[in-house]
């Protein structure tokens, strides 16, 4: 998926972002890849040996922020796009639930999609799904609230 897409949503708008989960300057992070898709985005996710809660199944902790990292960044662009602006605002979680369904695997290709249910002028509530070989092992909702000059986070994507 990644390769033939181009670049995706991270490296083109915070390439410098050390970000955990979505931090394309990350060496040691999960680095996810997150696309455009009808009304949000979708991305996959190869989970490493280290990412196991147990053995054959991925941690919990690991899909939290799958689906925050996701999630926040469905908001950016959905913020982005509404007020016609090239470069994405930079958002950060204000809530967000996961609620994990059944175990998920290790070894299979994580799928997540997303999309925005609520925006406003600098918010947007965005629901998640997590499958894995069809199944819908994980869902989250979250507010993602971009922030203004003066919040710690404002130049982190710089």
């Amino acid at each position: 998926m990644a390769g033939e897409r181009g670049p995706s949503v991270q490296e083109e708008h915070a390439p410098n972002s050390i970000c955990f989960g979505c931090g394309p300057a990350n060496e040691k992070g999960l680095r996810i890849r997150s696309f455009r898709s009808e009304g949000g985005l979708q991305m996959e996710f190869a989970p490493c040996e280290e990412h196991q809660a147990f053995p054959g199944m991925v941690n919990g902790g690991i899909i939290g922020t799958l689906l925050d990292c996701h999630g926040n960044w469905t908001a950016a662009i959905a913020l982005m796009d509404q007020a016609g602006d090239s470069e994405a605002p930079c958002t950060v979680t204000a809530s967000y639930s996961i609620r994990l369904r059944r175990p998920t695997p290790y070894g299979v290709i994580l799928h997540v999609s997303s999309e925005v249910e609520e925006i406003g002028d600098d918010r947007a509530k965005v629901r998640l799904a997590l499958t894995a070989n069809g199944d819908l092992c994980a869902t989250g909702e979250g507010l993602f609230v971009a922030v203004k000059e003066g919040h710690p986070a404002f130049h982190r994507w710089n």
